[in-house]
């Protein structure tokens, strides 16, 4: 028979149980001092955010409030999201319009986002007759006869100019009734040129709507809109058939009541309304719009006291 020796503990406590070898291997790799390559790559990181860049969005933003931040992802197209989806188009501030912008991801820089997202309206030139209106608008209409012997006046062209004589409108007009004399010595007005001429009430629609809000100038002036049927507020008309300074300037006396061929002759040295071809409503509007500017500072002045006199 052999010997057995047998060792029997008899204290309470459990036997500790040694981890593998392995597990212990694994836990040292935790504690582990990090390789220079990560601290390299944390500290670039860190440079990164430290040259973030407000105005263009480049670069990573540095944190606020302890929120982290994680680089955002890039798409594969590399495509820039329109400025649209980054600003809304109620107001915004520009702190909320910088963080959807950094959120978004693009690789370019987008545009600074305003106050408020509104359309710009733009005004381009129109190819039609009818203009851009201004402050300032000379009047001059060309009639012809109908009814007895020509004896009723009806509109057949129009003109309107502007302060620097730029034609905002002119057009032929055909009147709503027959026309019995052209009076194509005085008005110019041919057969031929009212064709296709555009109709009365249509006209009348589009030069009213010129002269809305408008201080409107013409020689004789209430001719103009008689043919019109058109009353303009007095405060807004001038009439340089009717202006004393005009005539001091002229020569004339200051009631006389001078025609625009006079007066153009007379203060500038111009022959307008001459041949056998008629007048030219526009030459006789400009020339009405060069004769208002020759008193234009004298006479607003002297009309702006009469009327706080009253």
């Amino acid at each position: 028979m052999s010997n057995i020796l047998i060792n029997v503990s008899l204290s309470d406590e459990p036997a500790q149980k040694r981890p593998p070898a392995a597990n212990w291997k694994n836990k040292n790799k935790r504690y582990r001092k990090k390789p220079r390559e990560f601290e390299h790559r944390a500290s670039s990181s860190l440079e990164g955010r430290n040259n973030y860049n407000h105005r263009t969005g480049q670069g990573l933003p540095p944190r606020q409030n302890g929120a982290n931040h994680s680089a955002p992802p890039t798409s594969s197209n590399n495509t820039t999201l329109p400025s649209n989806s980054l600003c809304s188009a109620s107001p915004s501030t520009s702190a909320q319009c910088q963080e959807k912008q950094n959120d978004s991801g693009n690789t370019k820089a987008s545009p600074p986002c305003s106050s408020s997202q509104k359309p710009t309206t733009t005004q381009s030139s129109s190819s039609s007759s009818v203009a851009m209106p201004t402050k300032f608008l000379a009047i001059d209409c060309e009639m012809v006869g109908t009814g007895p012997k020509g004896s009723n006046s009806q509109l057949a062209r129009c003109s309107l100019v502007s302060y620097d004589g730029d034609v905002v409108y002119d057009k032929f007009i055909n009147p709503p009734v027959p026309i019995t004399d052209y009076r194509t010595r005085w008005s110019g007005i041919r057969q031929r040129d009212l064709v296709n001429a555009t109709p009365y009430i249509e006209a009348r629609k589009e030069i009213l709507r010129l002269l809305m809000g408008k201080v409107v100038i013409g020689h004789a002036i209430h001719n103009d809109f008689k043919v019109l049927g058109y009353a303009h507020p007095g405060v807004l008309t001038r009439d340089t058939s009717r202006i004393p300074l005009l005539n001091q300037r002229a020569g004339f006396a200051p009631n006389e009541v001078a025609s625009l061929k006079r007066l153009t002759k007379a203060i500038f040295n111009r022959d307008i309304q001459t041949g056998r071809k008629g007048h030219s409503s526009v030459e006789d509007a400009r020339a009405t719009m060069q004769l208002y500017r020759v008193v234009e500072e004298q006479w607003e002045r002297t009309l702006a006291s009469k009327a706080q006199n009253t």
